[in-house]
């Protein structure tokens, strides 16, 4: 018999939870629980150095950093020598995309999304554009991807498709595995933008296809930092700018500067976290399979207890409707902009922000402009009283 989600010991995990507060605003960061603060507090006040095997400083540097490569493997399903860590998947997106187009020559291609936030977007349409390459954009249809929308833009000259594996504004998740086969055929690489997707799915980089697999800690309870995932041997073949005297090592030269060990340690309590949320035994990575299952079973419960109250508001209009989506409400009440609902929510000890949240295109080309909607995503600790203060916040204001 499957061990059933216990959402009172998780919220229990987070302080931040104390305040009262409904929190909806996780796709933008969740919130954290006391075991990552834990890990961040420890490693700041343990003895540390740069990374080395002569004293204790170093090597326990070095543990970090080697514990948080094989956390992110286990949450995503790659492997440790191709986990690079940075400042954020912005961050990392542009350099790698630096790094890439030192490659292409005019002429060649590189294909966009309509779906996609701008970090997944913007990095590429510059980087295209600084060596006379081509941008081939993908629209949906709707608010869906199909797989017809990329493969109408794929050419003998693309050279990189980038795609969201879940629309951080509509929640949409495109069918990324049939985007890859799509996009390989085209003798081209894959790079998936997976911040708004690893908070809510098991992730397997290699039945996605990914060639390039982006994420953030903290938008799945850890710390603010960003990660890409990569083969190693393709890794090999990138080459970044970065100091004389750095390393050359596969995954090192990415990574420029010494490290945020705290930050590391914090991002592996957080896959730690995430895997005991459903207690048992065994390897890290099977333990996340069936955590992440009840969750999935949990959040999008929530979700569509959410659904069904908002479309009994008057008024109401749900625009994230796509047939496969994480559990996150896009909405607009009538007569009412959009910060006009945040404002008030927030007054009401609700936390569900108004905005285009970077997804820019994606918005416009809804046509909600760049005011956007209203957001609501589910988290792990999101309860149905949460869910009900958010319904009936909406309710007032429409009443």
């Amino acid at each position: 018999m499957d061990t059933p989600y216990d959402l009172d010991r998780t919220r229990s995990r987070f302080p931040a939870l104390a305040s009262g507060t409904a929190h909806f605003d996780g796709p933008g960061g969740s919130q954290v629980p006391v075991d990552v603060a834990d890990a961040v507090h420890r490693t700041l006040t343990t003895s540390l150095a740069n990374r080395g095997q002569v004293t204790a400083a170093e090597r326990a540097a070095d543990a970090v950093v080697v514990d948080a490569r094989r956390a992110v493997a286990d949450l995503l399903g790659a492997d440790p020598g191709g986990v690079v860590f940075g400042r954020s998947m912005t961050q990392l997106t542009y350099d790698l995309a630096r790094a890439l187009a030192k490659r292409w020559r005019p002429g060649d291609e590189v294909v966009v999304t309509r779906l996609d936030h701008d970090a997944n977007i913007r990095p590429w349409v510059q980087a295209a554009e600084a060596v006379g390459a081509v941008v081939r954009w993908a629209d949906p249809v709707g608010v869906e991807l199909p797989v017809s929308a990329v493969e109408a833009v794929l050419s003998p000259r693309t050279r990189l498709v980038a795609v969201t594996a879940a629309s951080n504004l509509v929640g949409t998740k495109p069918d990324v595995p049939a985007i890859a086969a799509a996009t390989h055929a085209a003798g081209a690489l894959l790079h998936v933008d997976g911040v708004h997707y690893t908070p809510h799915a098991f992730v397997d980089v290699h039945a996605l296809g990914a060639d390039f697999y982006a994420c953030s800690p903290y938008k799945f309870l850890g710390p603010h930092l960003g990660v890409l995932a990569a083969d190693p041997a393709l890794l090999d073949e990138v080459h970044p700018d970065k100091l004389l005297p750095s390393s050359n090592a596969v995954p090192e030269r990415f990574e420029l500067g010494t490290l945020p060990y705290e930050l590391l340690a914090g991002t592996t309590a957080a896959v730690d976290f995430l895997a005991d949320l459903v207690p048992g035994t065994g390897p890290r990575r099977d333990r996340l399979r069936t955590s992440l299952a009840a969750l999935d079973e949990h959040e999008n419960a929530q979700r569509d207890r959410l659904e069904q109250g908002l479309r009994a508001v008057p008024g109401v209009t749900i625009w994230s409707t796509a047939a496969s989506r994480t559990p996150t409400t896009l909405f607009t009440v009538d007569g009412h902009e959009p910060a006009a609902v945040y404002r008030h929510l927030a007054g009401a000890g609700v936390n569900a922000p108004a905005s285009h949240f970077y997804a820019v295109e994606c918005a416009r080309f809804l046509g909600l402009g760049d005011a956007g909607a209203v957001r609501a995503g589910i988290a792990p600790y999101t309860s149905p009283s949460d869910v009900d203060r958010l319904v009936a916040g909406v309710a007032a204001l429409v009443g």
